[in-house]
């Protein structure tokens, strides 16, 4: 009875955090042992009276402090069990189904062995705790807790340890008690449960001691993305470029633990500090002194093309700060000022932080680039080297390399058709057999959709990380673009889960192109049709109604075709478009061809239907999977 009442409480507050179920635990115990030191403050009082010698009594109040032990060991078990499935798979459900039926033979096991000490109870005892210590490994919940939060739940996981250890000795000293008219402690289930109970809340306790570094770092990774994105949207037309440096400034500050930063910008031949942080003006002079003329820093010269350009960092001989950063900020091959970071320990920079800091300081100098070209409106060719560095830029953002076992192979192609496009595509593997898959197109074209290319590319590396269903991938991920993505802009995508164990595709469409499959066994193409709505259209939770997930299966020899409208919104001299069918017939009849040959043949296919005039004016994106196993 009392395992369907916790069971059927914890069922029903599914939205409780892991904090709150933990803290669940601990004030359940908090509550079993103070009833268990009322009982023993009572016979104090009694003293060597007559009453404290009276058996029913005895009795009675050695139940009550059972039930109170009761309601503490099975709550918790109950709740280390919602713990221990959380991203549960079929091989977790199947060994902690079989872990309750053994506990359920246990409970029954006193009525046929009297004889606790003997070899069948000590092997059955052994057995449950052994296989309650290996469903402890299970901690799969602690990498999502903040560093506040694991701190929290250190303390309140060592309450429970106190707590269970408390009252185990304390009905061990009940047991020796020849006034007990029903023993309820000599028994397998009993011991099973504390046994389990204290094992868990150790394996967490120490595991959240041992991950609190690791908690940090989750934090800083996080906030580099919020970072990155700010920048991509900080400047907007009328806006003037103080912003973006401000935000530059922050950023580069919270990436690198840095305790003071200042920025120096070059006009007229003169130098200006502003957004000067944590460093006193006297501090700042000196410092600036000594960056100039101390090693590994070269002297900077403002006329030196050659060292203006590059990122200096070392040590340097002041009293506070020990170690300093310099980072250049180039605007259309002209160094418009220089970033200054300083930090109070030597040798402060790592190579981590020095990548992370220049993709900031590169954002926000076309950031920077953008704005002054927007309310200029100027379109010269200094615009067009500005968007030179955002294809860099672009390119960067679309993986080098696509991740894949023996099992399949996968090949990319993307072209924007101006200097820089919405288009991404991207894979991460999220286990030895899975593996994720994503494409998009970002609505617009140029510059505004290659920033909104941006901001998917690190929603998509933020959420990969807590391995979400593609439904649920498509709603947080909607969730994160409404609240940056320009009221008129909306992306499309389609996101896929590669089962290779299993041979099993799961994907989620999001407006996008549908995919094409390749059934190698019939013969036959067809287009993956599942419903769903663009990425920003529908801002609210209403967006939930229209994501839908499929699942296909695949063999040997099936094709994977994913790509933008582009391909298919090509057009020729008379402006008729390539279409479904042509892509078909492309696909069908290249089938037993590698992924990259049949990348190769689409948009060689593409560019024979336009022929040699014609312009294509989308961008568009082809990818390739060919399963070999």
């Amino acid at each position: 009875m009392v395992y369907i009442f916790y069971n059927d409480s914890i069922q029903k507050s599914e939205n409780n955090n892991f904090l709150d179920m933990i803290w669940r635990g601990a004030t359940t115990g908090i509550l079993a042992t103070a009833v268990s030191l009322f009982i023993m403050f009572f016979y104090y009082l009694l003293g060597e009276s007559r009453l404290a010698t009276d058996p029913l009594l005895f009795n009675f109040f050695y139940h009550v402090n059972f039930a109170f032990i009761t309601l503490f060991l099975i709550s918790s078990t109950l709740l280390w069990r919602h713990l221990i499935l959380y991203q549960k798979n079929k091989k977790v459900v199947q060994q902690w189904q079989a872990f309750e039926i053994t506990l359920l033979i246990s409970m029954f096991f006193i009525f046929f062995n009297k004889n606790t000490l003997d070899y069948s109870f000590l092997f059955g005892l052994f057995f449950l705790l052994i296989f309650g210590t290996s469903l402890s490994a299970n901690l799969k919940w602690i990498p999502y807790l903040t560093f506040k939060e694991k701190w929290k739940s250190i303390l309140f996981l060592g309450i429970i340890l106190l707590c269970t250890s408390f009252l185990f000795f304390q009905l061990l000293s009940y047991s020796e008690s020849a006034d007990i008219l029903v023993n309820l402690t000599d028994n397998l289930f009993l011991l099973s449960l504390f046994g389990f109970v204290f094992i868990y809340s150790l394996f967490s306790f120490l595991v959240t001691f041992f991950n609190l570094p690791t908690s940090s770092v989750f934090e800083q990774k996080l906030l580099e993305v919020i970072n990155f994105q700010r920048l991509s949207q900080s400047i907007k037309p009328g806006e003037n470029e103080s912003q973006v440096l401000d935000i530059l400034v922050d950023s580069c500050m919270s990436a690198a633990y840095v305790d003071a930063a200042w920025l120096e910008l070059r006009q007229d031949h003169k130098s200006h500090f502003i957004h000067q942080r944590f460093v006193k003006n006297k501090e700042r002079r000196e410092l600036y002194e000594m960056i100039n003329m101390a090693k590994p820093f070269l002297e900077f010269n403002w006329q030196d093309q050659g060292n203006e350009r590059k990122v200096f960092y070392g040590k340097i001989p002041h009293p506070k700060f020990k170690s300093a950063m310099v980072i250049p900020l180039v605007v259309n091959k002209e160094t418009m000022g220089r970033i200054f970071l300083a930090k109070e320990v030597k040798d402060g920079f790592n190579k981590e932080m020095i990548n992370i800091i220049s993709t900031f300081v590169g954002q926000a100098c076309i950031s920077v680039e953008n704005s002054r070209l927007l309310n200029e409106a100027i379109k010269n060719e200094r615009y067009k080297e500005e968007l030179k560095i955002a294809q860099q830029v672009q390119r960067s953002l679309l993986p080098s390399q696509l991740n894949h076992d023996e099992t399949f192979e996968i090949f990319g192609f993307s072209e924007a058709a101006d200097e820089v496009g919405g288009d991404y595509y991207d894979t991460h593997q999220i286990d030895t057999h899975r593996f994720a898959v994503i494409i998009g197109d970002v609505s617009g074209k140029g510059t505004s959709a290659a920033f909104n290319m941006s901001q998917m590319k690190g929603i998509f590396h933020s959420l990969v990380q807590i391995d979400p269903s593609p439904g649920e991938f498509l709603i947080k991920a909607n969730t994160a673009l409404s609240k940056c993505l320009e009221k008129n802009h909306f992306i499309t995508t389609t996101y896929y889960i590669l089962d290779t164990k299993n041979k099993n595709i799961y994907f989620s469409r999001a407006g996008h192109c549908p995919t094409l499959f390749f059934d190698a066994s019939t013969d036959s193409c067809e287009f993956l049709r599942v419903g769903g709505m663009g990425l920003g259209i529908v801002r609210n939770k209403l967006y939930e109604n229209y994501v839908h997930e499929n699942e296909i299966h695949y063999e040997k020899d099936d094709l994977l075709v994913m790509y933008t409208d582009g391909i298919l919104e090509a057009k020729d001299g008379n402006g008729q478009e390539f279409g479904y069918d042509r892509l078909k017939a492309l696909v069908k009849a290249n089938h037993t061809q590698s992924a990259k040959i049949i990348n190769e043949k689409i948009i060689q296919g593409v560019f024979e239907f336009i022929g040699d005039n014609a312009i294509i004016d989308d961008d568009y994106s082809v990818m390739v999977i060919r399963f070999n196993q």
